[in-house]
């Protein structure tokens, strides 16, 4: 399945976590949690997939970041990647969410 379907999937049936960084993100910017998930589920493709090392773990994983609009037109600039959480998978939103300054 194509990433940003299975993403969109998982946060139609509110299968995402925010890390704290994200949560301190999306306050300083005056976001909500339903603002980047309407600008997740408008995006129409993921804008890049960065492969990384996690630092816990040191396994190579794939982080999504995608650039989407809320209804109201604000760019959303938002980094996640797939995570097994209490065996189920979930999209790890966000290691970063903001307004999108580019």
């Amino acid at each position: 399945m194509e990433p940003l379907v299975k993403i969109k999937k998982l946060i139609i049936r509110r299968k995402v976590l925010f890390t704290e960084k994200a949560e301190i993100e999306i306050f300083r910017e005056q976001l909500s949690h339903d603002l980047v998930i309407e600008a997740i589920l408008n995006a129409q493709s993921i804008f890049k997939t960065i492969r990384s090392n996690n630092p816990l773990t040191g396994k190579r994983e794939h982080l999504y970041i995608i650039k989407g609009l809320t209804f109201s037109g604000l760019l959303i600039y938002t980094k996640g990647k797939f995570l097994k959480h209490d065996n189920e998978e979930v999209f790890y939103v966000l290691i970063s969410s903001k307004r999108d300054t580019d």
